[in-house]
């Protein structure tokens, strides 16, 4: 596999920023038009399209076909003790379950997206959607059968749609709910997890182990393929953007049984440090770059990590950009903006 077929290769760059975007749009205009379920069966998709949860035509194409970017489906791993593939500062989803650590560095989900693990003795997908900053942390088991993810190469609203390999389901990255298919109206349930540096997960985990490249060779790890986004605009994207706040904005969304989430600015737990609400406790620390600013990942510049807790333990939340979070919870206020 080449580089090439990731929707990766199709950011805008600080270089010639203007001209990509305007390319972009075409390719949204382009996709959107393509939003065609006979076309998708033709493409060798056995999705039942006649069940779904969202207007088909809110789907668009992201450039690569169905596993154009993989999957990681086989993980390896090297032990924190004497790993020095990572700066301290570079980014990771740090994930602990019955007491085995791992860390996912963004600069291999940045070109995997999903990485299907088994954590604890429970089988996780552990996702990355660079357009949308968001990477939760999923159970793979669904009415006691082990599903296995991958890439549609579909977005929806500029995020990620994944599939599972056993019913061709289409499932929303960002919430975790199947929405095409036989198995929609179904939800993964989210697993506590902690976007962080490196540095911090390794001084917490000592004993924890570190994903690291299948084959160091197939792709360029380290690079950012997404030079200056978050500092850009929505990509691949048509829908509403929020008032009063840059839409590319880093908020943290925190789900909340049976209510509305909480989303609150990234600056505004930045500003205090420390932060609480409806029971959950904000902790933010600086330290960990940016994955999509600079061309290196670890050159990034500093945009700190929050923790989440409710009565000391870790809860489900995500670090997205504000736009994404307008776009699945339209009538939730996000405080600090």
């Amino acid at each position: 596999m080449t580089t090439d077929t990731s929707h990766a290769q199709q950011k805008p760059r600080r270089t010639g920023l203007v001209a990509a975007l305007a390319l972009g749009s075409l390719l949204a205009v382009t996709a959107s038009a393509g939003a065609d379920p006979v076309r998708w069966s033709m493409e060798g998709w056995k999705t039942d399209f006649e069940q779904a949860s969202v207007d088909l035509a809110r789907i668009r194409s992201g450039g690569p076909p169905r596993d154009g970017i993989p999957s990681i489906d086989n993980p390896v791993f090297e032990f924190v003790p004497g790993h020095d593939g990572l700066a301290p500062n570079e980014p990771v989803v740090g994930l602990r379950i019955d007491g085995d650590a791992r860390a996912y560095p963004l600069r291999i989900l940045t070109w995997h997206e999903i990485v299907n693990d088994v954590v604890g003795g429970v089988p996780v997908a552990v996702t990355y959607c660079p357009l949308c900053n968001s990477a939760p942390v999923f159970e793979r088991t669904v009415e006691g059968r082990v599903l296995e993810f991958g890439t549609t190469g579909k977005l929806k609203d500029s995020n990620l749609i994944m599939y599972d390999r056993q019913t061709e389901t289409w499932w929303q990255q960002f919430t975790g709910e199947a929405i095409v298919g036989e198995m929609t109206g179904q939800m993964l349930e989210l697993v506590p997890a902690r976007l962080q540096s490196w540095g911090e997960f390794a001084e917490d985990n000592p004993t924890g182990r570190v994903l690291v490249p299948n084959d160091e060779s197939m792709r360029d790890y380290g690079r950012n393929p997404y030079v200056g986004y978050d500092s850009s605009r929505p990509f691949l994207y048509d829908g509403q953007l929020p008032e009063d706040i840059d839409p590319m904005e880093r908020v943290v969304i925190v789900p909340r049984d049976g209510a509305e989430p909480l989303i609150v600015t990234m600056n505004t737990l930045a500003e205090a440090g420390a932060w609480s609400a409806d029971g959950l406790a904000f902790t933010w620390t600086a330290g960990r770059a940016s994955a999509l600013d600079t061309n290196r990942i670890d050159q990034g510049r500093d945009v700190g990590t929050v923790l989440v807790t409710r009565d000391g333990e870790d809860v489900p939340y995500d670090v997205t950009f504000a736009f994404v979070a307008h776009a699945f919870h339209p009538g939730v206020t996000i405080v600090g903006k």
